[in-house]
Order: structure tokens, then C-alpha cells, then sequence
């Protein structure tokens, strides 16, 4: 049967949704086959959302997802063939003018450009040789009360707790520390974390000499200093179709200084002589942490699919509008963000069976792109047809009683997490300065 699997997945999502189960299926459809929108309320105004504008929001507001049986549906999903690839970071939703909306803070944008708002850790599964697809299996909010590492390590243990073999994890420089990999300790996964450029790592100290304590920390190994590089265990040079000639260069046993106990493999991947005159590359630091050491032919080619949850991020925000509704409660807020990886699901499943439909100034693909996908999805749903149900007259609303009145919404302050000792001390020789 034709889109068999994505009509088992609608079926099984649509089992998982608890109240206002019908409004929420429709919201979810009307925002994938929606190819632009002036604003969030305005998907009430598609021909497949039967209901009341009113209903969009309160929908969101009112309804309910029981996500652990769906976590388990797509922890199965994960095809187990090969070594499992799981990629996660962290975006952020903002909102600045929500004064009372709780739990707001600080988040950096880049440079020294600093936004207000929530954010929210992703895990996915990308599945093999994909750079375009990144489906995920956690996307939660980070708490006030909590940070981008504890999150992201909550949901690497949930998901690895579920999968037959142990998968590789791949984040970017922000979770490449001694604090990340002491968080994961315990976790059946191999992490493959990108390291900043100016990083320090030590190696396996001299023998105990037998006076004073044992040293924990050998050879310092910084890596923007190439005079402090030790002998190399493996050099490996090959021929790219992409990106040219790649060299990649192996040392192995050494630490953080604050992760004595957790040794790794550190990387270095060179293009020695890129394909194209005037493409420039700086050297990809990474560090490898596991049980079983894999080829370096294809571990680094492994963290470049590591790009694709970047792809979905901005997907998720410029397609499936995730960060278009002006929510007012932060439980409206995640079950959207909840839908919004739902649909992303939906797109994977109905893949094989789409035909590609572009648009007149579009070349076909053969490989088709999640935003292709959702492209054909009007098309998709009038052959499958949708299991929310017609919505039931309920007659008129009485409305608000004669003289009374609403009270005012509460306003929150923004969240300030604490300073760190090394911000505080370097802010106080600021001021002594």
C-alpha cells in the first residue's frame, strides 16, 4: 500500500494525543501544507483546519501528548545495521517583548549580541549518509534550573537506555569539555565532540617517582601551539570528491584537565590542497571518546553529518514556523515544539512513496530534501486522508458575565543565571583596573 508507513505512523500519533486530539492533528497538517504565513493564526484559515480560529491556540493551551509512548516508537525507528548516529545542540526561541511569559533568560547570539528568551536541546537520529535529514527523538526547553550540557546528557540516557547497541553522538565545540564528558560518563554511547581551536589537553603522566602526591596530568597538549604537538599515532591522507585532498592526523590518550579519567582520541583534519582556487580551510579539531576506535577514513566524515541538525533548525523555523506563535504559557510552547518534530517524522515517512512536484523554476531531485517533502504534502494527504475527526456544534459561548472583569496577566522577570568564578573574578580585576 502506498504511504503504508506514514499512514501507521498519523494513526499511532493521532492514538497519542490526549485532549483536543482532533484540533491539534489538523494544526499540525495545516502547518505542513502551508508553504507561507503572515502569522501563526492564520492556519485556521486552511480548508483542512474544520474549526474555529479560536481553536489554534487553544489547542495548544489545553491539549495533550503522551510523549513516552511515541519516544519508544521512534527509538525503534533507528536503524541498527550500522553504528547509530545521533546528533544534538541547542537553539533558542526568542522573546523579548513576553514580559509575562515565565522563565525567560539571557542567551548569547553570537559576537556580543545577547536575546531574551527560552531554549530548547535537540537530539536526533540522522540517518546513514544523510546531510539533509535529521529526524528528532528529544526536542525539550532547558530550564532556568538547568543548562545545555545536563540536558543534553537527560537526553542522550533516555535514548540510549532503548537502543540494541551503542550509538555515536556527535556535538560541536560547545559540549567539548571535561564537564560534558564526566555528565556522560555513565552512558552507553561513544561521543565524537568538535574541539575550539585554542584548546588545552593533557596526556598519561610519568611514573609515580614515590614522593608527594601522583600526578594526574602529563605531556599539555595546546593545540594552537604546533610546538607543543607530540608524536602522532596515525596519519592518514586521502582524496576528497568535495572537498580535495584531506589529511588527518591521530594522538591518542589524552584528557581534559577537569576528566582525568575519561581518555580520547584527538583528531586533526587538514585540507592539504582544496578542490577550487580561493576556498580556504582552517584545521577541524575533534576528539573521539568510546570503546571500539572506528577507521579515521570515516569517523570525520561522520561529524560532518553533524551539520544536518543545523539544516533542520533553520527548517524547522522558516517552514514549520516554530517559532512563529506568540504563546503565553511555556506548556503551549513545548507541546508546538513537540508537534514540530512530529511533522518532521511525518516528512521522512512519506519520502519514499513522494513524487517529486517542483514549481517551474525548481530543477528535480533525485534525493528529496525535507522542504521538497512538505512541497508535495497537500497532495499526500488527499490520498491517505486524515483520522481527526469533524468537529460537533456546540452552540454559542454565554461569554463573560456583566461586570466582570479579566484580572491582568502576571509578569515575570527575566531569569539571570548564576556568574561562574572565572567570570567573577575576571570582572573584578576590571574593576580594580
Amino acid at each position: 500500500m502506498i504511504f503504508e508507513h506514514l499512514r501507521e505512523f498519523r494513526q499511532l500519533l493521532y492514538s497519542c494525543f490526549g485532549a483536543s486530539k482532533d484540533a491539534l492533528f489538523e494544526l499540525m497538517d495545516a502547518a505542513l501544507m502551508s508553504p507561507s504565513l503572515r502569522s501563526f493564526v492564520h492556519l485556521s484559515q486552511h480548508p483542512i483546519f474544520r474549526r474555529q480560529w479560536s481553536s489554534a491556540y487553544s489547542a495548544l493551551h489545553d491539549g495533550r501528548i503522551h510523549r513516552a509512548k511515541l519516544h519508544r516508537y521512534l527509538v525503534q525507528q533507528i536503524s541498527v545495521q550500522t553504528q547509530p548516529l545521533l546528533v544534538g545542540d541547542s537553539s533558542h526561541w526568542l522573546r523579548p517583548e513576553a514580559k509575562t511569559l515565565k522563565d525567560r533568560g539571557f542567551h548569547h547570539q553570537g559576537g556580543h549580541t545577547v536575546g531574551v528568551g527560552q531554549s530548547y536541546s535537540t537530539l536526533s537520529w540522522v540517518p546513514d549518509e544523510s546531510e539533509d535529514w535529521a529526524l528528532p527523538l528529544r526536542h525539550e526547553r532547558i530550564t532556568s534550573f538547568e543548562t545545555a550540557l545536563t540536558k543534553a546528557t537527560f537526553q542522550l540516557k533516555q535514548v540510549c537506555r532503548h537502543l540494541p547497541m551503542r550509538p555515536l553522538a556527535a556535538f560541536d565545540r560547545y559540549y567539548g569539555n571535561g564537564i560534558f564528558l564526566n555528565h556522560t560518563a555513565g552512558i552507553e554511547v561513544d561521543l565524537l565532540l568538535r574541539l575550539a581551536s585554542n584548546r588545552c589537553v593533557y596526556g598519561i603522566p610519568l611514573a609515580y617517582s614515590g614522593r608527594g602526591a601522583p600526578r594526574k596530568h602529563g605531556h599539555k597538549f595546546k593545540l594552537n601551539a604546533p610546538d607543543t604537538y607530540p608524536e602522532a599515532s596515525e596519519i592518514l591522507e586521502m582524496e576528497d570528491s568535495q572537498l580535495g585532498r584531506v589529511r588527518v592526523t591521530r594522538w591518542s590518550q589524552f584528557h581534559f584537565r577537569n576528566s582525568a579519567k575519561r581518555p580520547m582520541e584527538i583528531l586533526r583534519v587538514e585540507i592539504i590542497k582544496p578542490k577550487g582556487k580561493r576556498r580556504k580551510f582552517k584545521p577541524l579539531w575533534l576528539a573521539w571518546a568510546g570503546e571500539c576506535m572506528p577507521s579515521l577514513d570515516g569517523l570525520w566524515r561522520r561529524y560532518l553529518q553533524r551539520f544536518s541538525i543545523e539544516h533542520w533548525y533553520r527548517f524547522a523555523k522558516q517552514r514549520l514556523y516554530w517559532t512563529t506563535p506568540q504563546l503565553s504559557s511555556n506548556q503551549a510552547a513545548e507541546r508546538w515544539s513537540n508537534l514540530i518534530g512530529m511533522m518532521s517524522w511525518q516528512l521522512w515517512f512519506a519520502r519514499s512513496d513522494c513524487m517529486d512536484t517542483p514549481l517551474p523554476w525548481q530543477s528535480p531531485q533525485q534525493v528529496l530534501s525535507p522542504g521538497r517533502v512538505a512541497q508535495a504534502f497537500p497532495s499526500i494527504i488527499a490520498a491517505i486522508g486524515t483520522p481527526a475527526q469533524a468537529p460537533k456544534t456546540r452552540g454559542k459561548s454565554p461569554g463573560r458575565a456583566q461586570g466582570e472583569f479579566q484580572l491582568p496577566r502576571t509578569r515575570y522577570p527575566t531569569v539571570k543565571k548564576r556568574v561562574s568564578r572565572r567570570k567573577k573574578a575576571k570582572m573584578g580585576q576590571k574593576t580594580a583596573a
